[in-house]
């Protein structure tokens, strides 16, 4: 199903294939977390808040719950002391990888562009 699919046909965007997309990665947090567990999975709580650094505990907390209710990440807790607790990306989230993908390419691509417009 592609965008001109809906072309003047959208009402609200949360109805359409893109809406509910931008409510599963939407927002600050989520695409960062996707893409560190893509290249580090599994991934203990503490080196993920490490890696993104700006983000609190409560948000990375909060931001993980709701990866997890969509589908898109796996907590893994092991029955020790201290508590360990690992993420990783589920199949679902998995899929979405080529699209992260295109978008680090369409970076490479149009960041040298930017940079070159900064230096003149």
């Amino acid at each position: 199903m592609s965008m001109a699919e809906f072309q003047g046909k959208v009402k609200h965007i949360q109805d359409t294939p893109f809406g509910y997309t931008l409510s599963v990665i939407g927002g600050k947090w989520k695409m960062v977390i996707i893409y560190l567990l893509a290249e580090n999975q599994p991934v203990r709580f503490n080196e993920l808040k490490r890696q993104i650094g700006a983000i609190t505990f409560k948000t990375l907390s909060s931001q993980l719950k709701e990866l997890e209710a969509d589908g898109m990440v796996e907590r893994k807790e092991y029955p020790q002391v201290p508590p360990k607790v690992e993420y990783s990306l589920t199949l679902k989230a998995e899929t979405l990888l080529p699209v992260l993908e295109g978008l680090c390419e369409w970076g490479v691509k149009n960041q040298s562009e930017r940079d070159v417009l900064k230096d003149d």
